[in-house]
């Protein structure tokens, strides 16, 4: 019997809920140095050839660092966001 939920239907729902600490952090991690290491080489060299030459070189390393620091830095992240947000 299908769903008639609109966003049911959506969810590809493959990966099990207790990887979502180790989800997040990864999609985060490569779709903000995708955009960021696109617009520091854009910046770096212009648009030029070149740009498709060096980008997915820099957006690797910028990933390799980005993923294990997101993975470090998320409990923290956590806690202060709790500290400075109202629950009342």
């Amino acid at each position: 019997m299908k769903s008639s939920n609109p966003s049911a239907r959506r969810r590809l729902g493959f990966i099990p809920a207790r990887h979502a600490n180790l989800v997040m952090p990864f999609l985060l991690s490569v779709l903000m140095t995708c955009v960021v290491s696109l617009i520091s080489t854009l910046r770096g060299v212009g648009f030029t050839s070149r740009l498709f030459d060096l980008w997915p070189s820099a957006w690797g390393l910028s990933w390799l660092v980005a993923f294990p620091t997101l993975l470090l830095v998320l409990p923290l992240v956590k806690k202060l966001t709790a500290l400075l947000i109202d629950q009342g």
